[in-house]
C-alpha cells in the first residue's frame, strides 16, 4: 500500500533515504525496545579496567582511541559496516524509512559509546543520514564534562 501511494504522490523519485539511529546502551539497563538491530560488543577489551579510564566514557578521545586500536574492534567494524552496506538497500527496497541500530556493552559507558561514535562517522562519510544517542551516559559526563 505504501509503495502504491508513494508512486502516486512522487512517481519519479527513487527509494526514500533511510534515516539511521544509532543507540549506545548498557545491557545491565536493558536492550532498547525500539532497536531493529542489536550488536553486543562485550567481547572487546574493556577500558573500565584500565587505570585512568574508569571514570571516562567513549566520548573521551583516550577511551575511543583505546577501543578503536584493538584488533577485534577493527575487524568487527569492517564486518559490521559491510553487513550494513548490504542491509541498508534491502531495507529501502522494502519501503523502510527508519533503521535503529543498538550497540551494547556492560554499562553503556565505554565500548558501546566508542563503537557507536566510530560507526556514526563511517556511515556519515558514506552519505547516510545518522543520528546518535548515548542512552546510558548521564548528561554532562564525558569529553566535555567528566
Amino acid at each position: 500500500m505504501k509503495q502504491q501511494i508513494t508512486k502516486l504522490v512522487a512517481p519519479e523519485s527513487g527509494p526514500e533515504k533511510l534515516s539511521i539511529s544509532i543507540i549506545s546502551f548498557g545491557f545491565r539497563n536493558g536492550i532498547p525496545p525500539e532497536a531493529d538491530i542489536v550488536m553486543d560488543v562485550r567481547f572487546l577489551p574493556n577500558p573500565y579496567f584500565i587505570p585512568g579510564m574508569r571514570d571516562k566514557t567513549g566520548l573521551d578521545r583516550e577511551v575511543r582511541e583505546f577501543v578503536s586500536q584493538q584488533e577485534p574492534s577493527r575487524t568487527f567494524m569492517k564486518h559490521f559496516v559491510n553487513l550494513l552496506h548490504f542491509l541498508i538497500p534491502q531495507y529501502q527496497a522494502e519501503g523502510k524509512t527508519y533503521l535503529s541500530i543498538a550497540i551494547g556493552c556492560t554499562g553503556g559507558q565505554h565500548r558501546s559509546v566508542s563503537i557507536s561514535c566510530l560507526l556514526q562517522e563511517k556511515l556519515k562519510a558514506d552519505g547516510c543520514q545518522v543520528q546518535l544517542v548515548h542512552r546510558d551516559i548521564p548528561l554532562g559526563k564525558g569529553a566535555s564534562g567528566t
